[in-house]
């Protein structure tokens, strides 16, 4: 029954997918990218929950969640203060400039080189981190809903490279190969399913903890585990008290505010209003999303104690226990879709950064439209074959699944944050310091945790990853304006307002975000 309903709508989704996009023309770059700036605030808000609300983060955060309880609502809540920092500070710059994408501002306030590096850098974060996290946390799930393990009489490990290798090749064929029309639809109702299902999940589970009861669930729940209701973490833990205020927000502030797949719904709003209107309303929501990606978590250990070997197991066992066989199922499926569709968007923005603007930027600058898709093609699928490689490994790291996205991460989003910062703040600072900043930023990130850290220092006795991003963050901004002192451009940079859109501000800009901001104090006042 589970997998007759995984496969009814798995096939249900790709049928209505091809019926209403098989007109789609996808043989030009173009076809890549759908533009327009006509978005309203309820429909940027929308997207941008429904783009952030992915298996890595399900699967990851509830893991770690189960292992350290509330305390890792922190990637949820204070997602809420980045996004009204970047719809107060950085979306009205933006929109002044009539960007479409982060690279094209660094190569406006910069150079292409500049603009060069970081879509490179872009480019090994979806090899080395976000590609083989959705294949690793959406084998994860399914292996454990369908007991691939039993079902193929294989080893954890195997069933976990079989189901990675088996996802990979299919995400790949509809992103290489032009499958990817299908995507904005099969997204809508991928996304409604997830967004039921998610919240069904937690109802469930307080049903089953409560014998019935979803209130005698929750007291209970915080009674028998009041260790797991904290949300200020110790020096020992994954997110310790203090980093909240250093490299918390600033992971929090690229993701919000500079990462393209993010924060390219909000540069397609139909004026600053609208766009302000949207990230707000997602802020507030965001508030509420521990409810789908932090409390099944704790559920699951209340459920399952410390009987898993590995805490990224939790939720897909939770949705098993708590679910009838048809759910699980459906829910199986909308995961599945979910996770291609986050493999094929980040594979296809993979091939479209390649070809645009490295291929035709420096190696064939004639190439045609043909062309460059074909390279970027060919860079897809050895990119796709990589992440195969490297995601059943994640098993192995230590802080689990959403631990090694946010600690890796590091390497290209601060460097590419602190340029970002600099370009809008000043004038006169050159190419050459965002050139050297992003390299330094690099550089000296991947010597502290990957060679410091494990090899020199050891790992009890060395600063969290988040601080030591926020060091990092700080000096290299003063490298950069070290650089723009005793060497500064020769005009200043004038951030030309191109009046594609109105940019007067929403008039109730400021007393929303103060109130989303005070929300997000007391609810730590209130778990403290």
């Amino acid at each position: 029954m589970q997998i007759l309903s995984f496969l009814g709508f798995t096939i249900l989704v790709a049928v209505i997918s091809y019926l209403k996009t098989r007109k789609t023309d996808e043989t030009s770059s173009d076809g890549y990218f759908l533009g327009g700036r006509s978005l309203t605030g309820v429909v940027i808000a929308g997207s941008l929950l429904l783009t952030n609300l992915s298996t890595e983060q399900i699967v990851g955060l509830n893991g770690s969640a189960f292992k350290e309880g509330i305390l890792v609502m922190a990637w949820e809540t204070l997602a809420a203060i980045a996004m009204v920092v970047t719809a107060v500070f950085l979306l009205p710059r933006y929109l002044k400039g009539g960007i479409t994408t982060v690279p094209q501002f660094l190569e406006k306030r910069y150079d292409k080189m500049t603009k060069t590096i970081t879509s490179a850098l872009f480019l090994s974060g979806y090899v080395i981190v976000l590609l083989p996290i959705v294949l690793y946390s959406g084998a994860l799930a399914i292996n454990s809903m369908f007991n691939v393990p039993e079902l193929l009489g294989v080893s954890k490990t195997a069933a976990l490279w079989i189901t990675v290798w088996g996802i990979g090749i299919i995400g790949s064929i509809y992103a290489i190969f032009g499958g990817l029309k299908a995507v904005a639809v099969s997204d809508t109702i991928n996304a409604i399913g997830l967004l039921i299902g998610g919240l069904m999940i937690p109802v469930f589970g307080l049903l089953l903890v409560g014998d019935g009861s979803i209130f005698h669930g929750v007291s209970t729940l915080i009674e028998s585990n009041p260790d797991k209701f904290k949300a200020l973490g110790g020096s020992q833990s994954s997110i310790p008290f203090g980093t909240i205020f250093t490299g918390m927000m600033l992971v929090q502030l690229f993701y919000w505010g500079t990462n393209q797949a993010i924060i390219q719904r909000a540069l397609g709003a139909k004026d600053l209003k609208e766009g302000q209107k949207g990230l707000l309303l997602a802020s507030f929501i965001k508030i509420l999303g521990p409810l789908i990606v932090v409390l099944p978590g704790i559920i699951a250990f209340h459920l399952f104690g410390n009987t898993l070997d590995n805490p990224d197991e939790a939720y897909p066992m939770l949705v098993t226990k708590v679910l009838p066989a048809t759910l699980v199922g459906f829910f199986a499926a909308v995961l599945f879709g979910a996770i291609l569709s986050s493999f094929n968007s980040a594979l296809n923005s993979s091939v479209t950064l390649f070809g645009i603007d490295i291929y035709k930027s420096h190696f064939k600058k004639e190439a045609t439209e043909q062309e460059t898709v074909k390279a970027g093609k060919i860079f897809g699928t050895f990119l796709a074959i990589l992440s195969m490689c490297i995601a059943p490994l994640i098993a192995n790291a230590p802080d689990g699944l959403f631990g090694y996205l946010q600690e890796v991460n590091g390497c290209y989003s601060i460097p590419i944050l602190t340029i970002i910062v600099v370009g809008y703040l000043t004038k006169y600072v050159p190419a050459i310091a965002a050139k050297i900043a992003i390299i330094s930023g690099v550089v000296l990130y991947s010597i502290s945790q990957f060679i410091l850290k494990p090899f020199v220092v050891g790992s009890d006795n060395y600063p969290h990853f988040l601080h030591v991003m926020a060091i990092l963050f700080v000096l290299n901004i003063l490298i950069m304006l070290l650089i723009g002192k005793f060497k500064p451009r020769k005009d200043a940079f004038e951030l030309e307002y191109t009046n594609q859109v109105n940019i007067t501000p929403w008039k109730h800009l400021n007393a929303v975000g103060i109130g989303i901001c005070v929300t997000v104090i007391a609810i730590y006042i209130y778990f403290a």
